[in-house]
């Protein structure tokens, strides 16, 4: 795209991302002399936000051990956490590890290593030992002195795994150790017993287990996804045509979702696993849908993020999570949102991702509970995820990893 392409005067022209949510973002996410002042908007995050963001995972990563010790990251620091809430999250470590994984310097993926050797260790001594790896993890106490882990949550959600799968697979990828392929595939067989319903359709893959061990019988988009996205590449790094038969069963549930009236995906199913859910609507799955598959279908459920989503709060402009509360900013869903638009490519969405990025950058240098390097959950505290939880604007690992994803255009989703 040429340098007049991007020239300020032609944002009235953008017609692929949607026209409203771009004048929101041209318009009034900040004041004048801001905006005059900061050209970097055209260029998204700088070089600088992004070394910030790689400084605040090393230093999160390392805050509990060093070099080759096993180790988790606190997921969320200061602000409403204070120094109190410890837990590391999977889903973020994952996160992490994929991060490392697309900047890969020799200390990145020595940093990557090692996390996903501690999620493996995590995997071969968890106390049921069938292939599953937990919610979360107590990072101050990971092991104790006879070896047992320190389980935060003990559920294992069907979307955890698969991500602690991505990221041993990509690991894989990375490095040809054999042992992190191993593992993936024992999170996928995991999620295949255990979570596969082929009885009621439509048909696709539970939510997993919850902390006390019950089946979790709803159906949720973003975990078939997930689901869809893992399998695939086990089925490119095995030659395993089965794996890809599955990710097609979970591709199938999620085209099963999508609203043919305006595009976009509902949650999921009830627990009858039949009924469809259809409040609220969340960010994640529409962005993902089309990361995930890159299929045109989902194109629109990009679009239906910037039109139904849009959110201002706190001196930064983006999304928010879900359309039960759009009065802040989930930096994380904006980070979803900038990478989706650079996959999509259309006419204004290259414009539009770097402008989210800058937002983003934003938040990561004005956060008053931050440190200039993490980027917070949220623009400020109380977001309502419509889901029974709220975010806060407390730096999390989880947040900044998908930063660093959009800002170096690494689509998770995809080997």
């Amino acid at each position: 795209m040429s340098e007049d392409a991007l020239a300020p005067h032609r944002r009235t022209l953008l017609v692929g991302a949607s026209s409203a949510f771009t004048a929101f973002l041209t318009g009034a996410m900040l004041p004048s002399p801001a905006w005059a002042a900061a050209p970097a908007w055209m260029r998204g995050a700088s070089g600088t936000a992004v070394r910030k963001a790689f400084d605040f995972l090393a230093a999160r990563f390392d805050e509990y051990g060093s070099g080759a010790a096993l180790r988790v990251p606190r997921s969320y620091t200061g602000g409403f956490f204070g120094t109190t809430f410890v837990s590391s999250f999977v889903y973020d470590d994952a996160l992490v590890i994929l991060a490392w994984l697309a900047r890969a310097t020799a200390e990145d993926v020595e940093r990557a290593t090692v996390l996903g050797d501690t999620l493996l260790y995590a995997q071969r001594h968890d106390p049921i030992g069938d292939g599953r790896t937990r919610a979360s993890y107590q990072p101050d106490s990971f092991t104790t002195l006879d070896g047992t882990l320190d389980i935060g949550s003990p559920a294992a959600y069907t979307g955890n795994q698969a991500w602690a799968g991505i990221a041993l697979a990509h690991l894989y990828a990375r490095t040809g150790q054999p042992r992190f392929l191993t593992g993936a595939l024992r999170e996928a067989t995991w999620i295949q017993e255990h979570t596969w319903d082929g009885a009621r359709a439509p048909y696709g893959y539970t939510g997993g287990r919850g902390a006390t061990g019950q089946p979790l019988t709803f159906k949720a988009t973003e975990h078939n996804i997930d689901v869809g996205a893992f399998f695939t590449m086990l089925a490119r790094l095995t030659g395993d045509h089965g794996w890809r038969a599955r990710a097609g069963a979970a591709f199938a549930f999620v085209a099963a979702m999508r609203d043919r009236a305006d595009g976009h995906l509902w949650t999921g199913t009830d627990p009858d696993g039949v009924t469809t859910n259809r409040a609220p609507i969340p960010e994640d799955v529409q962005t993902w849908a089309y990361l995930a598959t890159l299929d045109d279908r989902y194109r629109r459920s990009v679009t239906w993020v910037l039109d139904r989503l849009a959110a201002r709060d706190a001196g930064v402009a983006g999304v928010s999570f879900s359309d039960a509360d759009v009065s802040k900013v989930w930096l994380e869903g904006t980070a979803h949102t900038a990478l989706a638009l650079r996959a999509r490519a259309a006419k204004g969405d290259t414009l539009l991702a770097r402008r989210l990025l800058w937002n983003i950058q934003q938040a990561q240098a004005t956060t008053p509970a931050g440190d200039g390097r993490g980027i917070p959950a949220a623009s400020s505290d109380g977001l309502d995820t419509g889901f029974g939880d709220l975010y806060y604007a407390s730096p999390h690992t989880g947040t900044t990893a998908w930063f660093l994803l959009a800002a170096l255009d690494s689509n998770p989703f995809r080997i």
